[in-house]
């Protein structure tokens, strides 16, 4: 049996883009996000999402996308993202999730080989409909990033 990864597809603008569903909690509508003054741009704010603050990630901005308005249409991923210091739930703002693929291990290729500029992306697939970028959920924010979230998260106990 060939090994196979499990993905969450979803959209920003017309492009696919995945996570390895083992990074994902669930799947939930746009909902109003409280602003988080000091948080990096990155970061658009906080959500209680079942009593639980979590900072809402704005991958529009991490993609170098044109930002536009929350629409109550839109989907979030609720996700576990690692970075050095920490693990952390996130919302992650998309355009809508599409479904779960799963891909075999040997079409996916490593995003360095073929676009070395790609920072956030670990991996592209081939599928049917076009290609999708698997999402660096570890690398979504920058040291700086994470330690000014951090600040600003404290902020708020204050």
């Amino acid at each position: 049996m060939m090994p196979s990864l499990q993905l969450v597809v979803f959209t920003l603008d017309a492009q696919f883009y995945a996570l390895e569903l083992a990074q994902v909690h669930r799947v939930v509508r746009a909902m109003e996000v409280t602003p988080l003054p000091g948080a990096p741009a990155v970061i658009l704010g906080i959500v209680n999402v079942q009593g639980e603050l979590m900072p809402v990630v704005s991958l529009r901005h991490r993609f170098h996308l044109p930002e536009r308005a929350i629409s109550p249409s839109d989907q979030w991923i609720i996700a576990n993202m690692t970075t050095q210091a920490s693990t952390r739930k996130v919302a992650l703002v998309v355009d809508a999730v599409l479904d779960l693929r799963l891909v075999a291990e040997a079409s996916f290729m490593d995003a360095k080989q073929i676009a070395p500029d790609l920072d956030y992306v670990q991996g592209i697939v081939k599928g049917a409909d076009g290609l999708i970028l698997i999402h660096n959920l570890a690398r979504c924010l920058s040291l700086s990033e994470v330690e000014m979230l951090d600040d600003a998260l404290a902020g708020m106990d204050t």
